[in-house]
């Protein structure tokens, strides 16, 4: 677990100097001194799931810009990796000892919210600059509990070395892809890395969820799974008939899946430059050229339309407040100056990821371009999306572990819909 601290006027040099330290190369950094002040009057926690040195920077750099506005605010940044986040968030949260600001996603801002537990951010001043798909997803009848600071998506890793030097391209339909994974079976090479948790999930939501997003129909739908008249199974059946007959033509090894942590050690595997795909977050790439500075690889939209693409967003990074926070205008506060737009910019672009705000500039890593154009034309799925009242991401999740264990697909889907049942009985 990571943990920094600001305080006062004084914190400038202890910040600055770990900063530069982990920032890594190229980086100049300057340690400047002052003079002591008056305690702050306002100390807030901010709790997050970014750990990686080079996002924290960036956290650090819009913390200390803050405070040198408020004086009067001092703000401590702790963070955790992983799932392992939400489970420290949610035991916080239900034992009283919640931080003032903390990150949510689509499954835990949803119970916080039931439970009441998260501040109405409506007022904040940022709220119309961002686009009206990203109000959609946050807005809840009027209401704002969690404000995105960026626009996540999921992608294929392609090797363009490997794929070259075998004569192949690529691809941009289903039928494609399964031609290049065949090709490369047939050589005795596994072609697709997978982790044990968003590889799996998003191919599917992706390719079963795509025509509802196209027709506009998909909030009709979600609100009819919402109240227990139709199956999410039923929905997700297609997608995930994809992700299994990937695993039984052994172009996904199964038992590495299982234990391969996302965009950490599947970066890894895929940064030694022996399998041609990865299915993970965008978001990575740079970490990956960090990794193989010798790779040359892109990230494209997931090829599992029979005649396209399908790209796969998610409202992301979500920042909210504790309801029972004792410093909620200084809270909301930061909050609001966390989502202007030069600070989204930033932080955006240094996650590999687009802006939620309207003209947004798209980011800059050269490997996520061709997700520019389908994220711009909205050929989109949203993989967790606000609409639809389940926690789909957690369950998705285990849908995907289940496969990987060598479940059959009727059994995964079943107990899908039994959660789905479940939950709906207990609200």
């Amino acid at each position: 677990m990571k943990k920094k601290g600001i305080k006062g006027k004084k914190w400038i040099a202890a910040v600055l100097l770990p900063v530069f330290l982990t920032a890594g190369c190229g980086r100049q950094g300057k340690v400047e001194t002052y003079p002591d002040i008056a305690e702050p009057e306002a100390q807030i926690t901010f709790f997050g799931n970014k750990y990686e040195p080079e996002n924290v920077v960036v956290i650090e750099e819009i913390l200390t810009s803050f405070m040198e506005e408020n004086p009067d605010i001092y703000i401590s940044y702790e963070s955790l990796k992983g799932n392992d986040y939400y489970d420290a968030l949610m035991k916080r949260m239900e034992t009283g000892n919640g931080d003032d600001i903390f990150m949510v996603n689509h499954d835990t801002a949803l119970q916080l919210e039931e439970e009441g537990k998260l501040c109405e951010l409506s007022g904040l001043s940022t709220i119309p600059d961002f686009t009206v798909r990203i109000l959609d997803q946050m807005s809840d009848d009027g209401e704002i509990y969690w404000m995105p600071t960026t626009v996540s998506a999921f992608g294929l890793y392609c090797n363009l070395d490997l794929l070259e030097e075998n004569g192949q391209k690529v691809p941009e339909t289903l039928p494609e892809w399964e031609a290049v994974c065949d090709y490369f079976t047939g050589m005795g090479i596994t072609p697709v890395i997978a982790n044990n948790d968003i590889s799996l999930k998003t191919l599917a939501i992706g390719r079963s969820f795509y025509c509802l997003y196209q027709e506009g129909s998909q909030k009709e739908v979600f609100g009819r799974i919402n109240r227990g008249e139709e199956s999410l199974g039923e929905y997700l059946k297609d997608g995930f008939s994809v992700a299994e007959a990937f695993l039984k033509k052994g172009y996904i090894n199964s038992e590495e899946a299982l234990v391969t942590k996302k965009t950490s050690e599947d970066l890894e595997l895929f940064a030694q430059g022996n399998a041609p795909f990865m299915l993970t977050g965008g978001w990575a790439a740079d970490r990956v050229k960090a990794m193989a500075p010798e790779l040359r690889f892109t990230v494209v939209p997931y090829p599992v339309l029979e005649q396209g693409s399908v790209l796969v967003i998610n409202a992301d990074t979500r920042i909210a407040v504790n309801e029972d926070s004792q410093y909620k205008e200084e809270a909301k506060k930061f909050v609001e100056y966390f989502t202007g737009q030069e600070n989204i910019r930033k932080f955006a672009d240094n996650q590999c990821s687009f802006s939620p705000l309207t003209g947004g500039a798209p980011a800059s890593s050269k490997e996520i371009q061709p997700l520019i154009d389908m994220y711009q034309e909205e050929k989109t799925v949203i993989g967790a999306d606000s609409d639809l009242k389940v926690p789909i991401w957690d369950l998705t999740a285990e849908c995907a572990v289940k496969l990987l264990s060598g479940e059959e697909l009727p059994e995964v889907l079943e107990w899908l819909d039994e959660q789905v049942e479940a939950g709906e009985a207990g609200r």
